[in-house]
């Protein structure tokens, strides 16, 4: 059975142009990589008002997919352009700040 997962994260308010603008052109290797690594139906929503990021994927195991784009080269150079984006500390990459949400409620 494949899990639906669903996720938040934090772009600054006054980025969310340039965010948006930077995956017009998402690298054709980070597609890949995500494909490879088991990320399917993947999707990002944003509000624009605040820079609030929902996403959403489906994976037959969540925490083994994020395992392995975090042994990807393409992934660690992604993370690193998108690093001025977010509202992170310091040293935490962007994909490392997901905020997984509980899925409590699903309608087939």
């Amino acid at each position: 059975m494949s899990e639906r997962v669903c996720f938040v994260m934090q772009v600054r308010a006054d980025r969310v142009q340039d965010y948006l603008r930077a995956h017009e052109h998402v690298w054709p290797d980070m597609m890949e990589a995500l494909r490879r690594a088991g990320w399917a139906n993947y999707s990002l929503f944003v509000r624009r008002a605040d820079g609030l990021v929902v996403g959403y994927l489906e994976t037959d195991d969540f925490e083994a997919a994020l395992a392995r784009m975090d042994e990807q080269d393409v992934n660690t150079r992604w993370q690193q352009t998108m690093q001025e984006y977010f509202e992170q500390p310091e040293g935490v990459r962007p994909d490392q700040g997901m905020l997984r949400l509980t899925e409590y409620f699903h309608l087939d």
